[in-house]
């Protein structure tokens, strides 16, 4: 028997045009299979180099309150409102009948790590995510994260060319 699909989970990296054709792709899968969307995107850390370039040009006392005050929940519910902006511009002029539920995930760590918790945590079926090709010695190679998916998912994933 095959499995259904009723979720799938679309990583986005919000990078314009190249995000455009895997999301087209997720929203073709959830059409096609009545599924549900989840729309994921992950912040990363800043880090030492972020919270040092901060402390270079903010005062002490700002840095201390972003940090103190949950700067990163503002960042977050940025990411979450420009992913809802993105979808609707996507889905802009189709008929009702023919957008998926969408349901919209921000998150902040490593991208892969959390990619694969959102996709467990919600018992998704399959997971969409672009296929950024880069070029080394004339050998292609495949991006970190989608590598790092693809290699630690239990889930199938389904790498998209979106370069």
């Amino acid at each position: 028997m095959i499995p259904p699909i009723n979720k799938i989970l679309y990583a986005s990296d919000l990078e314009g045009a190249h995000t455009r054709p895997v999301f087209r792709r997720a929203v073709s899968l959830a059409r096609r299979y009545e599924a549900r969307l989840l729309m994921v995107h992950v912040v990363e850390p800043l880090g030492a180099t972020g919270n040092a370039v901060l402390g270079n040009y903010l005062p002490e006392e700002t840095v201390a309150k972003i940090l103190r005050e949950g700067g990163m929940h503002e960042v977050i519910a940025k990411m979450k409102r420009r992913l809802h902006a993105f979808a609707e511009e996507e889905l802009d002029g189709e008929k009702p009948e023919r957008i998926p539920d969408i349901e919209a995930h921000v998150s902040t760590g490593r991208p892969s790590r959390e990619i694969l918790r959102i996709a467990e945590e919600n018992n998704v079926d399959v997971i969409v995510m672009g296929k950024s090709v880069n070029s080394f010695l004339g050998n292609s190679l495949v991006g970190t994260c989608a590598r790092r998916v693809v290699r630690y998912s239990s889930i199938p994933v389904f790498l998209v060319p979106n370069n």
